[in-house]
């Protein structure tokens, strides 16, 4: 087999603390070790669309791994849906072109489940990847954890911690909205960590009136205060319902039609849930009768140096997929697995998310300290 002697690496969806690290520990060990040359690959997927590369040199990879956000740029391209000019077309092989034109002989994704799922695709074009998970959601599949989580539940943890003063001064109802569409571990987490009273996840729909019950029970108990965290992708059991039917009805459509207009009222439940959470605290200032305040922590769980778990984490995952790059080992993503790393087919990972199961242990903890989850 021919020596791998230059290879591509490039970072995809969200931006997130760890992904620098993740870029440098790749490179460092590809360079110095193996004596592949590295080359950054700007903007995502978009990069090798328009034929975007930097030089990963000594020089481009130091200093950058305690930086948050990405050197290299990031986009949410999806190289087989590529929309330009107000079309829709299939750029992939476009893109194998371009690895050609670059002398690539393999091509390192970095991201999310997203990324895993564009990375496949270009997979069965032929080109020779590995990738590597990176998300504050934690629900990349197949990996213990994802680089960026660390960093994000530390951010939120501190920001409960802080809305406690507010609270108990005020005697109020303090919701923090925390990242998480599909997968509730970082609210669960940050919930825990934190002291919160209520913790509320997409994976358990929650009933209103519950929440208000436990929080009317501590203040009769002499707790005026309460803290509410809330994943922003929390559903109530009305709305868990109609989602659920919604994704009934796209999987069992037989015509294209019939899948679009499924895809379509998916969409419109997406914008009906947006502001759920103002709507959430307007509801327990009513059943209350506590003055109830939203604070939203959106972007910032996001930026920021990498923790020095996500630092360690991205570096040891890093190193390992430059060693599976020189061992030829392709179409896998390098998976954490307790202290080691393995790599895990690609296939497996696409287009599945990690979630919180019913039993875990977080959970049993959570239920275990009186924290109320919005169900019974």
């Amino acid at each position: 087999m021919s020596k791998i002697r230059r290879i591509g690496i490039l970072t995809a969806g969200g931006d997130c603390p760890g992904l620098n690290a993740a870029v440098r520990g790749v490179g460092k060990a590809a360079l110095g070790r193996y004596g592949i040359e590295v080359v950054g690959i700007r903007d995502g997927f978009l990069g090798l669309i328009r034929n975007r590369t930097m030089p990963l040199d000594k020089t481009a990879l130091s200093g950058i791994l305690t930086v948050g956000g990405t050197i290299l740029g990031t986009s949410r391209v999806k190289p087989h849906r590529m929309e330009e000019d107000g079309k829709i077309r299939d750029v992939r092989d476009l893109i194998v072109k371009n690895c050609e034109k670059n002398g690539l002989d393999a091509l390192v994704c970095i991201g999310g489940g997203g990324t895993h799922m564009n990375a496949h695709r270009l997979a069965e074009k032929g080109l020779d990847i590995v990738t590597m998970p990176k998300t504050i959601d934690n629900d990349v599949a197949l990996t213990d954890t994802s680089f960026g989580f660390d960093t994000a539940l530390g951010i939120a943890t501190e920001a409960i911690d802080r809305l406690h003063s507010t609270a108990h001064s005020h005697h109020r109802i303090i919701i923090a909205e925390i990242m998480g569409h599909r997968a509730g571990w970082l609210t669960l987490g940050a919930g825990i960590a934190g002291g919160a009273d209520v913790i509320l996840i997409p994976e358990i729909p929650y009933e209103v009136e519950k929440i208000a019950r436990a929080i009317r029970r501590r203040s009769e108990g002499g707790s005026p205060f309460s803290i509410v965290a809330v994943a922003e992708g929390a559903l109530s059991r009305e709305e868990a319902a109609r989602f659920k039917a919604a994704k009934q009805r796209k999987s069992k459509a037989t015509t294209d039609a019939d899948r679009e207009q499924a895809k379509a009222e998916l969409t419109e439940l997406d914008h009906q849930h947006a502001g759920s959470t103002l709507r959430l605290s307007s509801r327990l200032e009513q059943l209350t009768g506590l003055e109830s305040r939203v604070t939203i922590l959106g972007y910032v769980q996001r930026g920021g140096a990498p923790s020095a778990v996500d630092r360690l984490l991205a570096t040891r995952l890093g190193s390992v997929c430059a060693e599976l790059v020189h061992q030829r080992v392709f179409g896998v993503m390098v998976a954490a697995r307790g202290e080691q790393a393995h790599p895990v087919p690609i296939k497996d990972v696409a287009d599945k998310r990690k979630e919180v199961p019913p039993d875990h242990p977080w959970l049993q903890c959570a239920r275990a300290v009186g924290t109320c989850l919005g169900d019974e």
